[in-house]
């Protein structure tokens, strides 16, 4: 009987003890996709309420990676630990607070009551991890050029995102705070990138896709700018058109990207691509821009296909036994 439960319970006890948790970036992805179709709706004028069955969804996933997490911590903690010491996943880890920040705003309209203690939950971890991780980048790890790239935007697109929620619930003070925390490293990060990207050997294949993360900062930028201004101004021009500019770059490489063997990386496709997409309806609401109308229409589609393709692959890994195994 002892062989039988070790065999029924290992491969199980394994498996969490190696549950990543880049898996928050499927969330971050899914509540992406939510306030997308939020925003189509609203600038389309769609009549089928999309977003509000998608929140549900993006809820459920929460609280399943949430608890898978939790057991991991509870259970395989020295495996958690070591995550938090990998040169690379370390910067995955505010993709939980993200996450929190990102359901806040999907709750602000309809469920205002909801959003505010999320929110807080949200701001006051990503605010700790932040600091937590920007303390080992400048702290006595040795952190090599090979080990930057383009996910270490994580921890500064966290702290741009929290005036989207900050501001409608009446916390501007902290959501300069934050956006100007992460706005000072997006710059600083982005020249470090770029060198890396440029004169050092080509990412791993695995990381290839965070690529896109480059185009987050100033989509989200333009988001948050906006709620901390009300309105359009140079600056909230800059952070749209430069979020263009990196899609544009981005779409240079997909062809390459897409060609490489699947991993839970390439959930960093979607986010990007949502934010860009909101920031893109809210344009065309503000300004009355039917290019851009048309254009949010686009990438939305672009990003449903995205999400549905990363949504079969991953469930195919998962059923695979591809995912939560040792690298």
């Amino acid at each position: 009987m002892s062989t039988t439960a070790e065999t029924e319970t290992g491969p199980r006890d394994s498996r969490l003890a190696h549950f990543p948790v880049t898996f928050f970036a499927t969330v971050m992805g899914m509540m992406g996709l939510t306030l997308a179709w939020r925003a189509g709706e609203q600038a389309l004028g769609l009549p089928l309420p999309v977003s509000h069955f998608l929140l549900f969804a993006s809820c459920a996933l929460l609280v399943a990676v949430a608890t898978f997490y939790a057991l991991k911590l509870a259970t395989h903690f020295p495996m958690a630990a070591a995550e938090w010491q990998h040169p690379v996943r370390l910067a995955f880890f505010p993709t939980a607070s993200i996450s929190l920040i990102l359901l806040s705003v999907a709750l602000l309209s309809d469920y205002p009551a909801l959003a505010r203690p999320v929110w807080i939950a949200g701001t006051a971890l990503q605010g700790l991890l932040s600091l937590l991780v920007i303390a080992d980048w400048i702290g006595q790890r040795p952190f090599q050029p090979i080990h930057l790239n383009a996910a270490w935007f994580i921890p500064p697109v966290g702290n741009i995102l929290v005036p989207v929620a900050g501001v409608p619930l009446g916390h501007p003070d902290i959501s300069w705070l934050f956006f100007s925390g992460g706005a000072l490293f997006w710059v600083v990060l982005l020249t470090l990138v770029m060198n890396r990207l440029t004169f050092h050997d080509p990412l791993p294949g695995r990381l290839q896709p965070t690529l896109v993360i480059l185009i987050a900062p100033p989509a989200v930028g333009f988001l948050s700018w906006m709620r901390l201004q009300g309105g359009l101004d140079p600056l909230a021009m800059f952070f749209l058109n430069a979020a263009y500019v990196f899609a544009l770059i981005v779409a240079t490489q997909l062809p390459r990207i897409l060609r490489l063997p699947f991993a839970l990386s390439f959930w960093a496709l979607s986010f990007p691509l949502a934010a860009l997409t909101i920031a893109t309806f809210l344009y065309a609401t503000t300004t009355g821009s039917t290019v851009h109308l048309w254009l949010g229409g686009a990438l939305l589609a672009f990003l449903c296909m995205v999400i549905a393709g990363l949504v079969g692959r991953t469930l195919l890994a998962i059923a695979r036994n591809e995912v939560c195994q040792p690298e």
